[in-house]
């Protein structure tokens, strides 16, 4: 089994933890893609997207950038996701590849509703600030390199 985001929701979501861990809250498109190692030809599609749903604020100009819209402990990985892909509900019936519901439920609907459920409330409850929190404290502190 395999649960794997796209392309473009994998970027914003980078993009949001770059914008998230920036010392002044604005960076360029440049800055962002060379940070999160993101192709810059799909990165302008992508903020454009995010500030569309409010995550993000554009600042045009020379020495303009982007910064986060709201703040990261109020801005949960499925509002990006959300805002690159739209309804993360499953679409087609894992068993009969047609829309889910048509023509009635397969035998394992129930299951497969349920784990999905589960996925969107972990990534409802997971914030931009709750990951970046969680990633620094399993870095080494300088003290314990030295």
């Amino acid at each position: 089994m395999r649960l794997d985001l796209t392309k473009r929701s994998d970027y914003a979501i980078r993009a949001m933890l770059a914008l998230t861990m920036a010392p002044d809250g604005l960076l360029s498109s440049r800055k962002i893609a060379e940070e999160m190692k993101i192709p810059p030809r799909f990165l302008p599609q992508i903020m454009g997207d995010l500030t569309r749903a409010g995550l993000v604020d554009a600042h045009p100009g020379r020495s303009g950038g982007y910064e986060l819209a709201q703040p990261a402990d109020s801005v949960t990985l499925l509002r990006v996701i959300e805002a690159i892909e739209g309804d993360p509900h499953r679409q087609i019936c894992v068993m009969r590849g047609t829309t889910c519901g048509v023509d009635g439920e397969c035998g394992v609907h129930d299951v497969f509703y349920a784990a999905e459920g589960a996925l969107i409330e972990k990534l409802r409850s997971a914030t931009l600030q709750s990951i970046i929190d969680a990633y620094l404290a399993k870095q080494p502190t300088a003290a314990a390199s030295a």
